[in-house]
C-alpha cells in the first residue's frame, strides 16, 4: 500500500495521493457511505481508512418517529478497490454544521450492475 503520491499514471495512485491523511467520503458499490481518514492505497484502488464512520440513511413516512442518519463507528477499515464507486474529500467544518440526526432521506441504492 502506498503512503505518498506517485508519478505513475497507472491505477488510482496519482489521484488518491492528493487525499492522503485527509478526511474523505467514500461510496461503495452496494450503497454504503463511509467517512474516514485516508491512510493508504494501492494501484488497484484499494484503500485503508482510519477513524471510519458509516452513515446509514433512514427514511420514515411523515408523522412517524425515527428517521435521520445513524452513524456507526468502524475504526480502521480496509476496502478493495473493486467495491468502491467514488472517493472525494469533504469539508469537515461544513460536515460538522449539518444536524445529521434530523435528516429524513432515503438510503443510497446499490450501484453494482450484474
Amino acid at each position: 500500500m502506498a503512503t505518498a503520491p506517485t508519478s505513475s499514471s497507472s491505477g488510482a495512485a496519482p489521484g488518491l495521493g492528493l487525499y492522503l491523511t485527509q478526511q474523505v467520503m467514500l461510496l461503495t458499490q452496494d450503497g454504503r457511505l463511509l467517512l474516514g481518514v485516508l491512510q493508504g492505497f494501492d494501484n488497484m484502488g484499494s484503500v485503508i481508512l482510519s477513524n471510519t464512520i458509516e452513515r446509514i440513511f433512514n427514511a420514515v413516512d411523515e408523522g412517524e418517529e425515527g428517521g435521520g442518519v445513524e452513524e456507526v463507528e468502524l475504526g480502521l477499515y480496509v476496502l478493495r478497490g473493486d467495491a468502491i464507486c467514488l472517493i472525494g474529500d469533504i469539508d469537515p467544518a461544513k460536515d460538522a454544521s449539518i444536524d445529521w440526526k434530523t435528516l429524513n432521506v432515503d438510503g443510497i441504492p446499490d450501484v453494482r450492475h450484474n
